[in-house]
């Protein structure tokens, strides 16, 4: 029942819930984000940077002149390509 540009109650209800959880779910998604930091991912780096751990072994470039490293594969043959193709 509309007159004149007035809303139903039960419409205009609605739209104010629909407000009102929508802000509830972006503080929502945010704590679990932060939660997420704080318990996974902040104690692990934590971990690692007192242990001194280098997980991309960047700590000899500086010393080094390069960053090439030989590939772990085998030689190329031609048994391997008829495999492969």
């Amino acid at each position: 029942m509309t007159d004149g540009g007035t809303t139903a109650l039960p419409r205009r209800l609605l739209n104010g819930w629909l407000a009102i959880a929508g802000r509830f779910g972006t503080v929502q998604t945010l704590m679990i984000l932060v939660l997420t930091y704080a318990m996974l991912i902040g104690p692990v780096g934590l971990g690692i940077a007192i242990c001194r751990g280098d997980l991309l072994a960047k700590r000899g470039l500086k010393h080094a002149g390069s960053a090439w490293q030989e590939a772990d594969s085998a030689k190329p043959d031609l048994e391997r390509a008829k495999l492969l193709s």
